[in-house]
């Protein structure tokens, strides 16, 4: 079979694009911190539940701080970590709640960049509900290319080469091609 006769031959035109290369989101990490147990850490657990449709585990504390109040291996928060397809349109709702805008500062060297939303009401279609109260979260991105899984299969794990890893501005051109995400200075 021949090729289209209006088909430019590949060496011809603009370079294909490696799809190999391409950014992509690895896992988005929802953390909903508390700081103590009881009936808020289950209302922030309700709270990641509805915004994320994923059942969330808790967070315990790594420490004791009795000025805090907090001793090791209590519960103090919880967290939802998503994948794939849930990952992709959680943030875009995230970013529709926080207008599309993000710090520039938010972004590390690697490409990875986390923010928080103040309250879950921010997000479309949420309503205050009296019980459960006022509840924010940190949203942490992880941003790579294909291949990021090399650094944690059991057999032969290596370093990240610096290929596979995503840099800061490549993370930007993503974020404003995709989300349409502004970035701000």
């Amino acid at each position: 079979m021949s090729a289209p006769a209006d088909a430019a031959p590949p060496s011809a035109g603009a370079p294909v694009a490696n799809p190999h290369r391409a950014i992509r989101i690895i896992k988005i990490v929802v953390n909903a911190g508390v700081g103590e147990s009881g009936e808020n850490r289950t209302k922030a657990e309700k709270v990641l539940e509805m915004i994320t449709h994923q059942k969330p585990v808790a967070t315990r504390a790594h420490s004791t701080n009795r000025d805090f109040g907090i001793r090791q291996g209590q519960e103090i928060g919880a967290k939802v970590t998503l994948r794939g397809a849930a990952a992709v349109d959680f943030l875009g709702r995230a970013f529709e709640a926080r207008d599309r805008q993000l710090d520039v500062d938010s972004i590390d060297r690697f490409g990875n960049f986390s923010f928080g939303i103040a309250d879950y009401t921010d997000f479309t279609g949420m309503k205050y509900d009296p019980q459960i109260g006022i509840h924010g979260m940190d949203v942490a991105v992880e941003v790579g290319r294909a291949g990021f899984r090399v650094r944690q299969r059991r057999q032969q794990s290596r370093p990240i080469p610096r290929a596979i890893r995503s840099s800061a501005p490549e993370t930007r051109a993503y974020l404003e091609r995709e989300f349409r995400v502004t970035i701000l200075e």
